[in-house]
């Protein structure tokens, strides 16, 4: 059996605030899920937000003051899912684990709902870490919607995000992941950097400070970004497709990383909320993290 999953962020805020958010179904509406029930010995979230989400799955099996643990039948399989904080001088490490969930690289473009288990926590852990510090959370995935498109809001200048999506190195800081881009009609986009990925995506079309188009393999699976002003904001238009209808792996990987890049531009003491990052069969090089 593969090694739990495991994933750390460090939210500013006091364990108890933290733990409110975990356990009160209105906070975990705004963060989490369509739907959420808490009391006495269940713990539950579903709805078009949730993996399998017409009903819920969840088991409840302990809840404390500073930790939930719960059973979650997905694909017929059962995982167990914990949920654990610990005091970081002010601060809260969060600390979620999940069992029984292929490696990376048997979930890579596989079907199911334990294959998109890593970004969906990711991008829960992102929103869970915005809300408990007053920021609006960045999105929330609707499973029974095959249109991948969201618009986002980010509190900077689009000549500001335009570089943190284009320029490698700052695309390495917010994002968390190696990369090699060249930015140029033309140029790759190699996730993991140019050594690691032998089929890189494409830059088909890239208009300076406002658009960019990548494509992989036959031109049939693109993603784009559009940045456009906005109230003094600029307005991230992002776009997946050709990726197949129920590929939301692929597309949670990149929204919790558009999650950071509005933390990046808009916080002025910026640091990222990855403590560690720990998933099977992840390529060594490929993540990196902050230990701090």
């Amino acid at each position: 059996m593969n090694a739990p999953m495991t994933l750390r962020a460090r939210a500013q805020a006091p364990v108890k605030e933290v733990h409110q958010a975990l356990t009160d179904p209105a906070a975990m509406k705004v963060w989490l899920a369509e739907h959420a029930e808490v009391e006495p010995g269940r713990y539950v979230f579903w709805g078009r937000y949730t993996p399998e989400g017409e009903t819920p799955r969840q088991r409840l099996s302990h809840l404390d003051d500073t930790s939930v643990r719960f059973d979650w039948t997905l694909d017929g399989e059962d995982t167990t899912v914990e949920l654990s904080l610990a005091e970081d001088g002010g601060a809260t490490i969060v600390t979620l684990t999940q069992t029984n969930l292929p490696d990376h690289g048997e979930a890579i473009g596989g079907g199911g709902s334990r294959h998109v288990m890593s970004t969906y926590w990711s991008m829960a852990i992102a929103n869970l870490v915005d809300h408990v510090e007053g920021r609006e959370i960045t999105m929330l995935c609707d499973f029974t919607d095959p249109a991948m498109r969201v618009e986002v809001l980010v509190d900077a200048a689009r000549s500001e995000v335009y570089q943190s999506l284009i320029d490698s190195e700052k695309f390495r800081r917010w994002f968390g992941a190696n990369v090699g881009i060249e930015p140029f009609v033309g140029g790759r986009f190699a996730m993991g950097g140019f050594d690691m990925d032998p089929s890189p995506a494409k830059v088909v079309e890239l208009e300076p400070d406002s658009k960019c188009v990548l494509s992989w393999g036959d031109g049939q699976m693109t993603a784009s970004w559009e940045l456009a002003d906005s109230g003094g904001k600029t307005r991230l238009t992002f776009v997946q497709s050709g990726f197949g209808d129920t590929d939301y792996g692929a597309w949670l990987g990149w929204m919790s990383g558009v999650a950071e890049l509005r933390r990046f531009l808009e916080l002025p003491n910026w640091r990222p909320i990855w403590v560690s990052v720990d998933i099977e069969g992840m390529p060594e090089g490929m993540l990196y993290s902050d230990q701090g």
